[in-house]
């Protein structure tokens, strides 16, 4: 089969396309043949190695040679014990553990996996897994009437943070570069910032900020909160997460503003309620684009550059 394959940390550069084995699905898992999948940022952190917790379990080389965990395709065979999905299923979810969406087939865990909704083409299923169950489980620490800032909204997980959050009756700022704005506000974002130009930490008070692209200090975070405010983190610098989780807990507890990260549950459970809301017409998928499978070192540059507004789905076969 086909697929991107990298042997060593860096850019866009270091993939190639090779023809290499079909896996063969291994008690509990279920052979997916790819038709999408998207791209998100723990691709572009495993692609560079970078922050440092990328390297986990594999610190001078990536331990899996396919990047890609959003998948959506269909079942083309069982490994034993599967009880939950049988041949000719269209699936959908999140291989974080295994990865390997970038190719023509991959083996998959029957409990990352869901029955893909018949409104939804692959393309779109694939943007949910990753992206969804982070906007969901953030737009769930934010009660009705509260004040939200996003920064990164412009993203995956964002732009389905910003839907979710409206849709609760959150008052959403939605922070990132200039080009975005508009697209940001279409989402329904009630305030835009670009970050270019403005501090957010230096506005609010927010009850809840939720940081895509962490690197702000947990001081900066604090001013910004109201009392009693909530600040997450996902992803972001080494440094960052290790001050959220030291320093920052140590500051909340004095000050009655709490900082961490956010801890995001993976599995069906977590991304289920935006599939339904998707195939239901109550929140939109934005696709910024789609690329063949043989330019998803062009689809990662561009994701990890910041350009996409929504996400960038790889389109491995015809629908």
């Amino acid at each position: 089969m086909r697929a991107i394959v990298y042997e060593r940390y860096g850019g866009p550069e270091r993939l190639e396309l090779r023809d290499i084995a079909v896996p063969v699905p291994a008690r509990g898992e279920v052979l997916v043949e790819v038709v999408a999948t998207s791209i998100n940022l723990s691709d572009w952190e495993g692609l560079r190695g970078s922050p440092g917790y990328a390297r986990i379990g594999g610190l001078f080389r990536p331990r899996r040679k396919v990047l890609g965990s959003d998948v959506a395709g269909r079942v083309v065979a069982v490994g034993d014990g599967v009880a939950e999905f049988a041949v000719g299923d269209e699936v959908f979810g999140d291989n974080l553990s295994k990865m390997g969406g970038f190719a023509e087939y991959v083996a998959a865990p029957e409990s990352a996996l869901a029955r893909k909704p018949p409104e939804l083409s692959f393309a779109e299923a694939s943007t949910v897994p990753q992206a969804g169950a982070i906007a969901a489980q953030a737009a769930a620490l934010a009660a009705r009437g509260s004040r939200m800032l996003i920064n990164g909204a412009g993203g995956g997980s964002g732009s389905f943070m910003v839907q979710l959050a409206k849709t609760e009756g959150v008052h959403v700022t939605a922070v990132d570069n200039a080009g975005k704005l508009s697209f940001l506000r279409a989402l329904g974002a009630d305030e835009v910032l670009d970050y270019r130009q403005v501090d957010f930490t230096r506005t609010g008070p927010y009850d809840l900020i939720v940081d895509l692209v962490a690197h702000r200090s947990v001081f900066a975070y604090r001013r910004a909160l109201a009392e009693g405010g909530r600040c997450v983190v996902v992803g972001g610098t080494s440094r960052t997460v290790l001050r959220m989780v030291t320093i920052g807990a140590l500051l909340g507890r004095f000050t009655r503003r709490h900082l961490g990260l956010l801890i995001v549950h993976e599995g069906p459970a977590g991304f289920a309620r935006v599939a339904e809301l998707a195939a239901a017409g109550a929140i939109d998928i934005h696709i910024d684009r789609a690329f063949p499978l043989e330019r998803v070192p062009e689809a990662l540059a561009w994701h990890g550059e910041g350009h996409a507004m929504g996400k960038v789905v790889v389109a491995v076969r015809g629908e």
